[in-house]
């Protein structure tokens, strides 16, 4: 009985743990953190660090249960996604809503007591924007949704830059453009492999309305304008060289697979570009923090 009950407590808590998506959160740190290195011009001080990383994680979390609340809808009908806790009725949407406005809260909390109230207050709009604007607003009545929502991706290097210097500047601009720019070709790279999914769900996303080619043709545009973009950032000198080689070098590799995604027939190709759009996001930020020891 006792081990029943364990082995259910442990189920629910993994339930939980996997409203909040865990993996997308993990990349979402990776942008903050690179953008604290840069604003702090080296090691930013650990305590910071580590109360902006919970503030994020909570935030992030929060608003993929949401995400997870209100969509238990549209998860049910699709392969990749039926078996979310919502979707498969593990979790109510109620449950997963207060779980959700719960770690915004806490986050909130954290960001604006200990950090300052500009980091907290853009932690809080990125969950608001991705919330409202891309779930609700978005994502069922637009191809363009990807396009839209993705700021709210693209806020933690935001809060990053300003839980270090109070406010925000020029680099921290840039490094939400470059997330910003980063995310319809990394997102419509996973649509098309699962179109069909999409389709099914009646959610417009970019292959279902336009079709593989276009999509395609779409990936690559915003890959050269994000590439620009990344090689552009050197012109603030705010990084240096040890940024602008990491940016050329993965640039290259981008637009390469990218390319080769729209010469490949149908949906060839996809995967790589996809996987390769993760190790761009996650290399380049780094690239971002060590080049804060060496930038001038």
């Amino acid at each position: 009985m006792i081990a029943r009950t364990a082995a259910a407590s442990r189920s629910v808590l993994h339930d939980y743990v996997a409203l909040t998506k865990p993996r997308i959160i993990s990349l979402l740190l990776v942008t903050t953190l690179g953008a604290m290195f840069l604003a702090a011009g080296g090691a930013p001080p650990p305590t910071i660090v580590f109360l902006v990383l919970l503030g994020g994680t909570l935030a992030a979390g929060g608003a993929n249960s949401l995400n997870h609340s209100l969509e238990g809808d549209v998860d049910e009908k699709m392969g990749r996604t039926r078996n979310r806790p919502v979707a498969a009725g593990r979790i109510s949407p109620r449950e997963a809503m207060i779980f959700g406005v719960a770690l915004n809260v806490v986050s909130f909390a954290i960001l604006a007591s200990t950090v300052n109230l500009l980091s907290g207050l853009l932690t809080l709009s990125g969950t608001v924007f991705y919330v409202l604007v891309y779930t609700v607003a978005l994502k069922r009545s637009t191809p363009h949704n990807i396009v839209i929502g993705g700021a709210a991706g693209a806020v933690p290097p935001l809060v990053g830059w300003a839980a270090i210097t109070g406010f925000l500047e020029l680099p921290s601009l840039y490094l939400f453009a470059i997330v910003f720019f980063w995310t319809p070709p990394h997102f419509w790279a996973l649509s098309l492999l699962i179109k069909d999914d999409y389709a099914r769900a009646k959610i417009p996303m970019l292959p279902v309305v336009t079709g593989v080619d276009e999509t395609k043709r779409q990936i690559l545009l915003y890959t050269v304008i994000l590439v620009a973009l990344s090689l552009m950032f050197y012109t603030t000198e705010a990084v240096g060289l040890v940024y602008l080689s990491s940016a050329m070098a993965l640039g290259i590799g981008f637009i390469f697979y990218t390319w080769r995604l729209l010469r490949l027939p149908d949906i060839e190709g996809a995967k790589r570009a996809y996987l390769f759009s993760l190790a761009y996001l996650t290399l380049l930020f780094v690239a971002v923090g060590a080049d804060s020891f060496f930038a001038v």
